[in-house]
């Protein structure tokens, strides 16, 4: 059994089994949500496990829901300009200059957190509903999933598990992707 397989089955899946996993997934009432990191060369093995345990917490009575950072940042581009138009200002401006103008896109104009926070359950039901946040290595280098977590605040009531392509730096840091400096000020719990 993989480091993965163990960390999903043996730490994260036990608490999200539970008739009520929000005090054990976070510390925090306003926080109801947990940050599963994983290696991101991992990431085509973590969706197979996701599924997974997708399946084994719905045949338990929970209801999973999935929302894509993907799809959330396509939608954000789209919003503002065709796809295509964003390949054509790469190449006139720079990847710097639009890894910037998308950034402002998800934080401003079309911001990441509403999308996600649009997605979450309608009439949310803490005891059966979990959410889990896939696709998270999308955002990279554009955004910063720290970012969304401390915008989230107050907007997600049910169980919700990030699942973050990176590394693990002491007991409260993540590199996103394993490329970016550590950020040390995550307040949920890191599976």
């Amino acid at each position: 059994m993989s480091d993965l397989v163990h960390r999903i089955k043996t730490n994260l899946e036990p608490i999200l089994e539970l008739a009520d996993p929000r005090e054990r997934i976070s510390a925090y009432h306003d926080m109801p949500y947990a940050i599963f990191h994983y290696e991101p060369e991992e990431e085509f093995d973590l969706r197979k496990q996701v599924t997974l345990l997708e399946t084994r917490l719905t045949q338990k009575g929970k209801h999973v829901s999935r929302i894509s950072l993907a799809e959330c940042l396509d939608q954000a581009m789209r919003s503002q300009r065709p796809l295509e138009d964003w390949f054509t200002a790469e190449r006139a401006q720079g990847t710097e200059t639009i890894v910037e103008t998308v950034h402002s896109v998800l934080s401003e104009y079309a911001p990441v957190v509403d999308l996600v926070a649009a997605r979450m359950p309608n009439d949310p039901d803490p005891l059966r509903d979990i959410v889990f946040i896939i696709r998270t290595g999308a955002l990279f280098p554009v955004y910063r999933t720290f970012s969304l977590l401390e915008q989230l605040t107050g907007r997600v009531a049910v169980p919700t598990v990030l699942f973050y392509p990176g590394d693990l730096d002491g007991a409260a840091g993540l590199r996103f992707m394993g490329v970016l400096a550590a950020e040390h000020n995550y307040r949920p719990k890191i599976f």
